[in-house]
């Protein structure tokens, strides 16, 4: 497993370390956890970001609403 260095302040640091002393977990366990939390919340967007030019599509579409062009979503198809 490669070592990673994480850079908080001192006072987060200190309460991290009194949670994981408190719940009996090492800060390496702590760290996974909030991690996969963090993958799991942002995977939507991952998916989203492998759609082809979504992100080139979103920049158009917000381009156009800006020189009021663009449909209300009732106009949408279904």
């Amino acid at each position: 497993m490669k070592m990673t260095t994480v850079r908080l302040p001192d006072e987060k640091m200190k309460l991290m370390k009194a949670i994981a002393g408190y719940e009996g977990k090492s800060l390496s366990k702590i760290f996974d956890s909030m991690a996969e939390e963090y993958i799991s919340r942002h995977m939507e967007t991952m998916e989203l970001l492998k759609i082809p030019d979504f992100h080139s599509e979103c920049i158009t579409g917000l381009d156009e609403i800006k020189k009021g062009k663009g449909r209300r979503l009732s106009e949408l198809a279904d």
